[in-house]
């Protein structure tokens, strides 16, 4: 079982892998890849884009505990898996209809697999490897930064505009590899099994079963399961409403909201400004590539570290957590010197506005590395106390942590193309302050309580 339970986890991590290798790339360069479309009919904004994504990926954390009690997390992660790749191929040829509407549904496919992920996960460890299999997870997942980035440099270095030809050529790639990741999802195994338990009246139907055909019998399955997945939704949902008014949810709020914020800048922000600063000259595209890739670095070794090699003790969460905030601010702090102030609001390709310091490829790569690193500890650590708070409610649990971090990085997306960089900073800084004054609160509670805060 327990070699059953690992094979899963492997098998999870791969297939999000080759998932968001497509789609982390995909967000890392789209606000760029918008701005050099040569194509009069195309109006879409990349920022709104993952804005629409994130938005929908909120509400719809509200509703994804239904479709996965329906369709069990497996097939969930399928179809959200092809919902994702639907998302990625609209590159190929782009029209703005289509990039609204696929930006939509993944934001609902999101929505199912990372609840049916959580679910998943929780399903497939037990207190004594919660840890391991989060850090083992974080760390797979986080490989996707290294594959696609690398291409985006070694196609982009050089260049100062993206032609057509190598748009297409390179989402046709990220296509391939969102399917590759989705058919991954059809490996998994179910661990450990869970019996189906029948009401009186369906066993009599089933002992009868000799004068029913087959169809019928599957019918009668499929009413079963709906049923019992029908009275899984009820319960589910009234748990997530309780669960909103648990004192670790509610402590944990700020945290989860500023991993939201964080997340939008890294991954759709950061990379943006990079290639706006007219000062990294004809670098400046191909660094958006190598930055993702640090930013994957900082990522790997932050879930490795924190996942896999640390011990278990009560104040393990705690400073890891602290270390995430430290590292971030000095990430922001040298930002704000590095890059120019309007390089998230410029529409042209580049600004020529000048920065405190000259701007520096160093500085700029070091800055993504903090940032990977940052997000690395935050993110495993909130999957890691939600887990051993709520190993019972794991599903609700995680569909709030999502919706939260999903509504902040919505409302962050759409602020990023009006707002310059230095007030964007300021403000991951003060919640972020507060997200982990919240965390050391939540921990401390938690270790004088075996149960769920009430």
């Amino acid at each position: 079982m327990a070699d059953w339970r690992t094979f899963n986890v492997v098998i999870l991590g791969v297939g999000f892998l080759f998932i968001f290798t497509a789609f982390t790339t995909c967000g890392n360069v789209e606000q760029t890849v918008v701005k050099s479309l040569q194509n009069d009919t195309f109006t879409g904004s990349g920022y709104h884009s993952l804005g629409i994504i994130y938005g929908v990926f909120s509400f719809s954390n509200l509703v994804a505990p239904a479709v996965v009690a329906m369709l069990g997390p497996k097939m969930t992660m399928f179809v959200s898996g092809l919902l994702y790749s639907g998302y990625v191929a609209v590159f190929i040829e782009p029209s703005t209809w289509a990039f609204y509407l696929t930006s939509v549904l993944i934001g609902v496919g999101a929505a199912m697999l990372w609840t049916a992920q959580g679910l998943f996960l929780v399903e497939n460890s037990e207190a004594a490897t919660i840890n391991r299999n989060t850090g083992m997870f974080w760390a797979l997942l986080q490989c996707s930064m290294l594959f696609g980035n690398l291409y985006i440099y070694l196609d982009w270095n050089g260049r100062t505009e993206i032609p057509d030809s190598s748009r297409r050529k390179i989402f046709l790639s990220l296509v391939v590899a969102s399917v590759v990741g989705t058919l991954c999802f059809l490996v998994l195994r179910r661990s450990p099994p869970q019996e189906e338990m029948l009401s009186e009246e369906e066993g009599q139907s089933l002992l009868s079963a000799r004068m029913v055909s087959v169809d019928l019998l599957s019918i009668i399955m499929y009413k079963h399961r709906a049923n019992m997945a029908l009275q899984e939704v009820k319960a589910d949902f009234k748990t997530m409403l309780q669960l909103v008014k648990t004192k670790s949810i509610l402590l944990l709020s700020p945290c989860m909201a500023y991993s939201g914020l964080e997340l939008s800048f890294y991954s759709g922000v950061y990379g943006t400004c990079i290639g706006a600063t007219a000062q990294f000259g004809e670098a400046a595209k191909g660094l958006i590539g190598i930055s993702g890739i640090v930013v994957g670095v900082g990522e790997i070794i932050g879930g490795g570290l924190f996942g896999l090699v640390c011990k278990n003790n009560r104040f393990r969460r705690t400073s890891v957590v602290f270390l995430g905030m430290v590292v971030h601010f000095v990430a922001f702090y040298l930002i704000f010197l590095n890059i120019p102030d309007d390089a998230p609001v410029v529409f042209n390709t580049v600004t020529q506005k000048s920065s405190f310091l000259t701007p520096s490829v160093s500085i700029a790569l070091l800055c993504s590395f903090l940032l990977g690193l940052g997000d690395s500890c935050f993110n495993t650590q909130l999957y890691s106390i939600l887990g051993c708070v709520y190993t019972e409610q794991s599903t609700p649990a995680f569909a709030i942590f999502k919706f939260i971090q999903s509504v902040f990085a919505a409302v962050a997306f759409f602020y990023s193309g009006d707002v310059m960089l230095m007030w964007q900073l300021l403000l991951m800084v003060i919640l972020g302050f507060s997200g982990t004054l919240c965390f050391f609160v939540a921990e401390r509670v938690y270790n004088f309580s075996a149960e769920p805060l009430e």
